[in-house]
């Protein structure tokens, strides 16, 4: 298991989603966009997934992730590639779920004042509809690739 540094830590938290690429029977990708539930700087991150559908399916099969997120904004991005575990709705801690709640809450908030500032979005707020995840996905990170290109990297001061 791999340390994840506290700028990367920082990084994901900041993001509102990541996206989990797994890989189906066939060979072929599959990507989805999952929410953080907690993140381990031991090396562990936690996601939940509202659905039982084909990421479901492909870490049943083969339990290989990657999890990627972008700031567009900053030029910057991570990708931490590791295995999972599959943890059921019973094995979900109550925090985990408070935690889920907060975050939807914060995003809401966030659509609602954008709104408000006149940038109209989604005419309609996704996230008052979702489900209550359907299981808990638990990765153990094995590497973690910086996505930002070389030249625009703030120089290390060490």
């Amino acid at each position: 298991m791999k340390k994840i540094p506290d700028n990367i830590v920082n990084f994901l938290h900041e993001q509102g989603y990541v996206v989990v690429s797994s890989i189906d029977k066939n060979g072929f990708p599959h990507n989805s966009c999952k929410g953080i539930a907690e993140i381990k700087r031991s090396g562990e991150i936690f996601l939940f997934d509202l659905y039982k559908a084909q990421t479901y399916e492909n870490l049943r099969q083969n339990p290989n992730m990657s999890v990627t997120a972008i700031n567009e904004h900053k030029f910057a991005g991570y990708c931490l590639k590791g295995k999972v575990k599959i943890l059921s709705q019973d094995q979900l801690k109550a925090e985990l779920l408070k935690a889920w709640e907060d975050r939807i809450t914060s995003r809401l908030t966030q659509r609602l004042l954008r709104n408000i500032r006149d940038e109209k979005g989604h005419p309609r707020h996704p996230e008052a509809l979702l489900p209550k995840p359907e299981y808990l996905i638990a990765m153990e990170v094995e590497e973690i690739v910086d996505l930002t290109p070389p030249h625009l990297k703030e120089p290390s001061h060490g």
